[in-house]
């Protein structure tokens, strides 16, 4: 009888186990919290009129009407080239300027306060400057997302240089390791969680800038959509507009978190970073 009671609860605390493991997986895919704001948008909804602030139903339906003209897919594809490509060349510029400030004491004293100042002015600030310098075509919106991106890698990357250890670097060369040796075995493996990290950031920045220079500054993209809804009154575009680029940028960054966990894991890149 001991032994069928003795069973009996092991098989309650299994379950409750098992319960307890499906609903922080549940919470944890986030499919809560997004029926939890489904519900207060549509509750919210309900005491205004669709042509001020349309729910989740009216939103889908103007969508649909988006879709159907072809303009949404068009404007995604346009606007994320910019931004792919702004964030491409402000990342493969950053990580070797960032090494290289981060290695050379004298030049990190001459470019740190520099870049201190900068990296507080929003690159928005720049957008005139730009179409003045660049024109009002493609190249102009790149460079700002470029220029966006650069300063967050940059500054992650001399912040992975303040934690390489300098005793590494000084037992390889002890050990007759040339300069291009450190780079490789010490100083690349150690920043890589430092750049991978700064390139995500780096993407988020660059979807920010990209939507501001579109509403200024453009006729096609996501950003000039949600700017010009305004203008036939359409809440439910501009809500489409927001909802495109969220998922836009958290399915780009997904993309980016599991191709640095595929290729980075060795380097100490993790989900978490």
């Amino acid at each position: 009888m001991e032994t069928l009671h003795t069973e009996m609860d092991i098989n309650v605390q299994t379950g409750k186990r098992s319960l307890q493991s499906l609903g922080e997986k549940v919470i944890g895919s986030g499919v809560v919290t997004w029926i939890i704001f489904l519900l207060i948008w549509e509750f919210t909804s309900s005491f205004y009129p669709d042509t001020f602030f349309p729910g989740p139903l009216q939103t889908l339906v103007g969508g649909f009407e988006v879709i159907q003209k072809g303009t949404l897919f068009e404007y995604i594809k346009i606007s994320s080239y910019r931004v792919f490509v702004g964030w491409f060349i402000g990342f493969l510029l950053a990580v070797p300027v960032g090494i290289l400030i981060g290695r050379i004491r004298l030049l990190r004293g001459l470019v740190e306060p520099f870049v201190n100042f900068f990296r507080f002015v929003p690159a928005i600030s720049f957008l005139t400057l730009f179409l003045m310098w660049f024109g009002v075509g493609e190249e102009s919106k790149i460079i700002l997302i470029a220029y966006s991106t650069w300063f967050i890698v940059l500054i992650n990357t001399m912040s992975g240089m303040e934690h390489i250890s300098a005793t590494k670097i000084d037992a390889a060369r002890s050990l007759g390791a040339g300069e291009g040796q450190i780079l490789y075995s010490i100083i690349l493996p150690s920043e890589i969680p430092y750049i991978f990290t700064g390139a995500r950031l780096g993407l988020g920045s660059a979807f920010t800038s990209i939507v501001t220079a579109e509403m200024l500054a453009a006729k096609s993209g996501v950003g000039y959509m949600i700017y010009t809804s305004r203008l036939y009154f359409r809440i439910d575009w501009i809500f489409i507009g927001i909802v495109t680029l969220g998922l836009m940028g958290y399915l780009s960054d997904r993309l980016i978190r599991a191709l640095g966990v595929r290729f980075l894991k060795r380097f100490g890149v993790t989900s978490t970073n």
